[in-house]
């Protein structure tokens, strides 16, 4: 049987949510079936330590995407694969109006937001007239799924909702040698934020929250660089936020879920929030801003975490009070994820869609 060849598309193996997916799709699929390459605009990042040997790196050393769409039609030209697989929103867009050139090569997009709410130049979301080139699309959410339908006229279909897959070996493996954070306090609740510093993950209305609990004994962990950073740390000093702490990004983030009495997910949007995840992984009981992008199908009220509206600051507040005086159960959290988004489940649904294509 002729393996199928397949390359995946990434700027780079920096350590976000697309490249977690991409690097634990390429190491998983059975090689028996599958020649897995990755295409990177640059090879830099953290996951590519993760990246198993015999996935061979294709480099086109371009560190911007506006100018990495020759290069990586070059690439395809000379390779030809039977899969090209996109994973990336903006690279997605550029491709979707030359995929007719290869008619031997399936191409697939993954989308990683809402689009709407994500794509906001003119000039990209101009490509969005040519997704329906896809042969699929796969998408998250049924938030994803019906955002591409209704405002950009995707036929239905084209598009495969696949949730994001947990590794839990992975975790397992971090959490065993994971020890409390020194910024942790016994005599306080350590609530923890994972996310890039940007408008989109809401750590602004995270901190106006934590303004109206000075006077109690949480403190919050926040993990993660980004644009914003400035801003938000001026808007902390502003706000005389001393139960705050800014941690940067984190090599091994698991070491503060495993720890934390509690997680948050600020977000105004996602696609399908890894981090949420990986919180309730870790046996983390979470609650989670009520915004688009799959957060319903995440969270089992009661179970492994609540929902609820943080633009609300007071009530988003007395929630996490509330919350954090409550037992929770993390071998029943971790149930919770493993049982609906295990990577063993989630894989297997990608590898049916890449062998029926």
């Amino acid at each position: 049987m002729k393996k199928i060849s397949i390359i995946f598309i990434l700027p780079d193996l920096e350590t976000g949510g697309a490249e977690r997916i991409v690097t634990t799709i390429a190491n998983h699929l059975p090689r028996e079936k599958f020649e897995p390459k990755i295409l990177l605009l640059r090879k830099e990042g953290g996951y590519l330590q993760f990246l198993k040997d015999d996935v061979e790196i294709i480099d086109i050393q371009t560190p911007r995407i506006r100018h990495s769409l020759k290069p990586i039609l070059l690439e395809i030209k000379r390779r030809k694969p039977d899969i090209v697989f996109s994973g990336f929103g903006e690279i997605n867009a550029y491709l979707s109006l030359f995929i007719k050139i290869f008619p031997k090569t399936k191409f697939i997009a993954r989308e990683t937001n809402v689009v709407s709410k994500h794509v906001t130049r003119k000039e990209i979301r101009f490509f969005y007239k040519f997704y329906n080139n896809y042969y699929r699309i796969i998408c998250q959410s049924d938030d994803m799924q019906n955002d591409l339908v209704e405002n950009f006229n995707i036929k239905k279909e084209k598009l495969v909702k696949i949730n994001n897959p947990v590794d839990f070996d992975f975790i397992e493996s971090k959490l065993e040698i994971s020890t409390k954070p020194e910024s942790f306090k016994n005599d306080c609740k350590n609530v923890v934020a994972i996310g890039n510093l940007s408008s989109r993950k809401g750590f602004d209305n995270l901190l106006k929250v934590f303004s109206h609990l000075r006077n109690e004994k949480i403190l919050l962990h926040i993990l993660g660089n980004g644009r914003d950073r400035e801003t938000l740390h001026q808007m902390k000093n502003d706000l005389d936020l001393e139960n705050v702490f800014f941690h940067g990004q984190q090599e091994n983030p698991y070491q503060f879920l495993k720890f934390a009495d509690l997680f948050i997910l600020s977000s105004r949007y996602e696609g399908f929030p890894n981090v949420l995840l990986e919180a309730g992984a870790c046996g983390t009981y979470s609650i989670a801003n009520n915004c688009p992008g799959g957060i319903s199908e995440i969270i089992q009220p009661k179970i492994n975490g609540e929902i609820s509206d943080i633009e609300n600051h007071e009530n988003f507040a007395k929630k996490i009070v509330e919350v954090l005086n409550e037992n929770h159960h993390p071998q029943q959290i971790i149930n919770s994820i493993k049982s609906r988004f295990s990577k063993e489940i989630i894989l297997k649904k990608y590898e049916e869609l890449l062998l029926k294509i």
